[in-house]
Formats: structure tokens, C-alpha cells, sequence
């Protein structure tokens, strides 16, 4: 299950790793639906209600955490059984390819002058990585996070794509890997990553502290099923997401996409998840 719309991260990631569990001859018959909602909620919402049933499962990450923590949902991730943590991700500066904004500094000089009328549009309900990432980014930049006029869309490539084109929002925050297709038609523009080190699916393009801000910025996706699944079942989706994440085929799409490789299972994602849960209610509060 995607808790947003086709084209986003989620769903962009999920319909990825189903496609190479059946290639790879992993798992048979892999379907994938969308149920958007509420910044992902919904689906957590949906996983949730579903206690015991082991063949279902959610692709998720921070901003599903996010969203649960600003809409004070009684669905938690604490609620669900963490499967895997799959894929790490850069975060990207983008605008139009006929944007005014050619450099990160143009960008950042034009929205210290007048905050309010400078918007950007992310693929995430507030308090999902796409509005963090503008938060952060106005505050190391003396821009007061309050200030940021952000636009949420429903799915970095899905909802938010079209309206970045259309001129709606000035310049989107959101992962790299859903916006690919447009950059390499030069549709889109990337001002910078917010990665330690250059993204070698975008050669050229210059992080944001070579540019002289001081941030660092990481989205990451998991899957988790419900509760009170059965432990055979769990085994089951770990041994599957763990040949997955060993098959050649995976290595080339984390290389396709630009994703980096954080694998953890089991106890290992569910503390992971806990100090991300943690985290996250403190900065959305």
C-alpha cells in the first residue's frame, strides 16, 4: 500500500520494489494500490486497522511520522510491525528550467527580501521531510521559519510536479529521484542537493554547503505491516526485502534512482523507527 499518489516517493519506491521481487523471482504476484491521505495518515490509519493480516504492508518513512505527529493521529508508527528500512535520499532544490532563480544564492537573496511572497511547494503534508527541508533551509539562511510560505502537495512527482511547472510555487524541496524525468528532459532546473557530497545522478549540480549553507539534509523509506502479525509471516517479508535488497537488480536501481543503501530489518528499524518517532514529535512541536 502507498499512502500518496502515483508518482510520488512512496509510490515511485514501492512500485520499484515490487517489480524486482518478481523479477528477481523473489515474490510472486506483488500488487501495489494507492490510498492518499492526510500527509500518508490514511494509510497508517488502514495498516493499523488491519492487525494480523500478514500479507499486507505500507510503504512509509519520515514523513509519514511527520504527518502523525501534526495531526496528532491516532495512528502511530509505535503501532505497526517494522518491517525494513530501505533507501536513504538526498533532498533537491528545484525550480522551472525558465525560472529567474539560476543559483541557490539568487534564490535564497530574492526570499530573504520578501519571505511571504516567495512560495515552495513540497510533496508532503506539513511535517513531512518536504516541509522540513524548507523550514531548515530558512533558518540556516536567517530566514525566520515561520515566515516560509509552503505549499503542500499530495506526492513529489505526482500532485506537485504539474504545479511546479504550471508556475504555482516558486521552487520545490523535495527528493531528487521523483523529479529525474523532467531535469534530464530540461524541464527542470536543480539549484542543489542537500547531501554531504554531490549526487552522481546529477553531475554539476553543487550541494548546499559548497554554496556556503550550512545544512545537511536526509528522507528515508521503509516498509512495516500491521499489527500482530504472525511471527512466520514477518520472517517471511524480512527474508523477501533482505534477497531483494542482495539482488543485483537492486544495486542498479539505487544507482538509477540516486538512492543510497540504509538497510536494517527487524529490531534494528523498529529502534530506528522509535528515535525517529521521538525526534520528530520534539521538531514538530
Amino acid at each position: 500500500m502507498v499512502p500518496n499518489t502515483p508518482g510520488g516517493g512512496y509510490d515511485t519506491t514501492a512500485r520499484t520494489t515490487a517489480r524486482v521481487l518478481q523479477e528477481a523471482g523473489i515474490a510472486p504476484d506483488v500488487q501495489v494500490f494507492n490510498l492518499p491521505g492526510a500527509g500518508g495518515t490514511v494509510g497508517l490509519q488502514r495498516i493499523v486497522n488491519e492487525r494480523g493480516n500478514g500479507t499486507l504492508a505500507l510503504q512509509m518513512g519520515l514523513g509519514v511520522v511527520g504527518a502523525s505527529h501534526v495531526l496528532h493521529s491516532t495512528a502511530t508508527v509505535a503501532r505497526t510491525t517494522p518491517l525494513a528500512r530501505l533507501i536513504e535520499e538526498a533532498g533537491a532544490v528545484v525550480v522551472r528550467s525558465d525560472s529567474p532563480y539560476r543559483t541557490i544564492d539568487e534564490l535564497v537573496t530574492a526570499w530573504r527580501a520578501a519571505p511571504g511572497h516567495v512560495s515552495v511547494g513540497g510533496g508532503s503534508a506539513p511535517g513531512g521531510p518536504d516541509h522540513l527541508l524548507p523550514v531548515e533551509l530558512a533558518r540556516a539562511v536567517g530566514i525566520a521559519p515561520e515566515r516560509v510560505h509552503y505549499v503542500p502537495y499530495d506526492g513529489g512527482g505526482g500532485d506537485l510536479l504539474p504545479a511546479l511547472l504550471d508556475g504555482k510555487v516558486d521552487f520545490a524541496t523535495s527528493g531528487f529521484g521523483e523529479f529525474l524525468g523532467q531535469i534530464e528532459a530540461g524541464r527542470l532546473r536543480v539549484l542543489a542537493v542537500t547531501s554531504e557530497r554531490p549526487v552522481r545522478a546529477l553531475p554539476g549540480v553543487p550541494t548546499l554547503k559548497a554554496c556556503g549553507v550550512d545544512l545537511v539534509f536526509h528522507n528515508w523509506r521503509g516498509v512495516v505491516a500491521p499489527p500482530g502479525i504472525s511471527d512466520r509471516d514477518e520472517k517471511r517479508w524480512i527474508d523477501a526485502l533482505t534477497a531483494l535488497h542482495d539482488s543485483p537488480a537492486w544495486r542498479t536501481e539505487l544507482t538509477r534512482h540516486g538512492w543510497d543503501d540504509v538497510f536494517l530489518t527487524g529490531e534494528a528499524f523498529r529502534r530506528y523507527l522509535e528515535r525517529q518517532d521521538e525526534f520528530v514529535a520534539g521538531l514538530v512541536k
